[in-house]
């Protein structure tokens, strides 16, 4: 079973970005798929179940952007 997490992420500035940050994402364990939007400053993850927004973010910090409560 999967879910849809909406991440608020912010130094996204170009499609470049939005790239890196679903890479690192789509690389994580359990995500199946996500989509940035720089423009919106977020991003949408479809993960299986048991993945915490702790995960999630640490892949966003590791490519050089930071989730915002």
């Amino acid at each position: 079973m999967t879910r849809t997490e909406t991440l608020d992420v912010t130094g996204m500035s170009c499609n470049g970005c939005e790239q890196n940050v679903v890479n690192a994402l789509e690389s994580t364990g359990g995500v199946e798929s996500a989509e940035a939007d720089h423009e919106a400053g977020t991003v949408e993850v479809v993960v299986e179940e048991g993945v915490d927004d702790a995960t999630l973010a640490d892949a966003v910090d590791q490519a050089g952007y930071e989730v915002v409560a």
